[in-house]
């Protein structure tokens, strides 16, 4: 019997679905959770990344398999997931990190722009949660669901009405899932993280004004990819069986800025 701790951080024989995953949080986890051992399916629009990414990991030695899928497509789901079963195996580690932010007046904001914030960043990671939980609990395997949500679901700022408060909805069905999935070891928590750089906001952070507004927050810097690691890998795998239905912020203390 092994004395490492750190081996309840790996995720051997899991299989993780992770959306959003052709740049950004989504493709710095991918390349953990493979790392970890997992396999990793790979969902997001741009096929070409998905492409290049899944190249990178096989040639590391990982099972990945590229998926290309707009979230909101819920009719093609099932075959997603049969096609993920058939060459992975059940889907039991579940990412829903695919998210859209528009920022913008709330007196000036469309249906539309609202409609499609709440499409991507909430009725998707339902959809995806329910397919996924469904098929883990018919092929009796234990698993988890992993809610990325934001430092705006915790506290609000102008500007971010629709998306704010779709994460927000976000993290209470994540409190939601938890209680209904827990007898069928299904665990479901959630990811606030704060400020990082990615394709959607680095044109503003790296501006004179996105510089400023970071330099006045708690950490005073932007948080660093491989930050989010350590708290997804405790969430998706053993070193966190105990955990379920929390929403773990890691965004350099802003949350308690914004409280």
């Amino acid at each position: 019997m092994s004395n490492d701790p750190t081996r309840a951080f790996r995720l051997d024989g899991r299989v993780a679905l992770i959306t959003g995953a052709s740049s950004g949080i989504g493709a710095e986890l991918a390349r953990a959770f493979a790392a970890a051992g997992a396999k990793v399916a790979l969902v997001a629009r741009r096929a070409d990344r998905l492409e290049a990414l899944v190249s990178e990991l096989r040639a590391q030695g990982a099972s990945a398999l590229p998926l290309s899928l707009d979230v909101r497509d819920t009719a093609a789901l099932p075959a997603v997931f049969d096609r993920i079963a058939a060459e992975l195996g059940v889907a039991d580690v579940l990412v829903n990190n695919a998210g859209v932010a528009k920022v913008g007046s709330f007196l000036r904001a469309s249906e539309a722009e609202r409609d499609d914030s709440f499409a991507v960043n909430f009725d998707a990671a339902w959809d995806l949660s329910a397919e996924a939980s469904r098929r883990m609990i018919a092929a009796a395997r234990p698993g988890c669901i992993i809610n990325i949500a934001s430092v705006l679901a915790l506290g609000a700022a102008p500007g971010y009405a629709a998306y704010a408060t779709s994460k927000a909805a976000l993290v209470q069905l994540t409190r939601c899932l938890a209680l209904e999935l827990q007898r069928h070891s299904i665990r479901v928590n959630g990811l606030a993280p704060g400020w990082f750089v990615t394709e959607m906001n680095d044109d503003w952070l790296t501006s004179p004004e996105g510089q400023d507004y970071l330099r006045r927050t708690p950490a005073r810097r932007a948080g660093r990819l491989e930050e989010l690691v350590g708290p997804a890998l405790l969430l998706a795998s053993e070193a966190g069986s105990f955990v379920n239905g929390v929403t773990l912020a890691v965004d350099g203390a802003h949350h308690a800025a914004l409280a």
